[in-house]
């Protein structure tokens, strides 16, 4: 930068003002900068060291629990980071993707961040993340839980969702087959009856009381009913835990985690059996099963808004129950 001053004929000042603040510059001055800049073979203030000395990065770290190709295969996850996207878009923050998969290294992954903030996917109380991003002193929000000191949680009601949907489908059902989400990052699947709710991922377990819930509000026994878990959150394994649930007997309702497992579980039923899901995403409009909405859009930029040091939102996420 002296270098450009001093052959450009200017203050050192000036040639950092040309590329961080050109409005305060001068055109003939900002021009012979650039020229004197372009023959000495400068590009600009470094931007790591631009970052050290003002203390920001200007960048927000969004922490997956899964694979990278996740945040771009689910559509859910895809509709959250588009939240995440729009609050840096509108901020002029960058955004830096940080997948977390119970490898070693994940922990050094994030205090190696150069991030201003931290968003994080619902994750388990025992993942050893949480604990990094506390630590590193940076605002920080999750979607779906767990709440931990310092990370603040963004969640919709789905306790209540969950009771909402699961009293609209036992109504006449004699057979009901749940259709979960992964207990724990384990990602062990199978079919239990009755599970215990206390399971480590807090969105299936949240989801899990809601149904047993409305289970013993019909008089049911919670132990009879059959929960078929899923290790992702797709379409194909979907329909591959029905295949397997149906080696116990047919069921005549299913209540799915979401849209994609939903779908998976018309695949291998037909049309024939009532299903619901959980997102109201195109797939449930498409095949005309009922769902939960709710905006995991909004909810990504909430996380973003809170991790930009930008403000906590002053409600809760909001859901209701689509019939159809």
């Amino acid at each position: 930068m002296r270098d450009v001053a001093a052959e450009a004929g200017v203050a050192p000042m000036t040639v950092s003002y040309t590329y961080t603040r050109p409005g305060r510059v001068a055109p003939a001055t900002r021009d012979r900068v650039l020229a004197a800049a372009e023959r000495l073979g400068y590009t600009g203030p470094d931007p790591v060291a631009r970052s050290l000395r003002s203390g920001s990065t200007r960048n927000l770290g969004v922490v997956l629990g899964e694979h990278l190709g996740y945040a771009f295969e689910d559509p859910q996850a895809a509709r959250f980071l588009a939240g995440v996207s729009r609050v840096c878009v509108d901020n002029r923050l960058g955004l830096v993707l940080i997948p977390s998969t119970g490898d070693a290294d994940d922990v050094e992954r994030i205090r190696e961040a150069a991030v201003d903030g931290f968003v994080l996917w619902t994750t388990e109380q025992s993942d050893p993340v949480l604990d990094a991003v506390a630590a590193t002193g940076r605002p920080a929000a999750i979607q779906g839980g767990p709440a931990a000191p310092g990370i603040y949680a963004v969640a919709a009601a789905d306790r209540e969702a969950a009771r909402a949907i699961a009293q609209h489908m036992l109504a006449d059902a004699a057979s009901p087959l749940i259709l979960s989400h992964p207990f724990d990052r384990e990602r062990w699947t199978g079919v239990v009856r009755g599970p215990s709710p206390d399971v480590r991922f807090p969105v299936t377990a949240v989801r899990l009381a809601g149904y047993r819930d409305a289970v013993e509000q019909e008089r049911r026994a919670w132990d009879a009913v059959p929960v078929a878990v899923a290790s992702r959150n797709t379409r194909e394994e979907g329909r591959r835990m029905l295949e397997l649930a149906l080696e116990q007997g047919k069921p005549d309702v299913v209540i799915a985690m979401s849209d994609q497992l939903a779908a998976g579980a018309r695949d291998a039923l037909g049309a024939s059996v009532r299903i619901s899901g959980w997102d109201d995403s195109e797939t449930a409009q498409a095949l005309g099963f009922s769902s939960i909405r709710q905006s995991l859009y909004d909810q990504g930029a909430a996380c973003a808004t809170i991790a930009a040091g930008l403000g906590v939102p002053d409600e809760r996420p909001a859901w209701s129950l689509v019939r159809r």
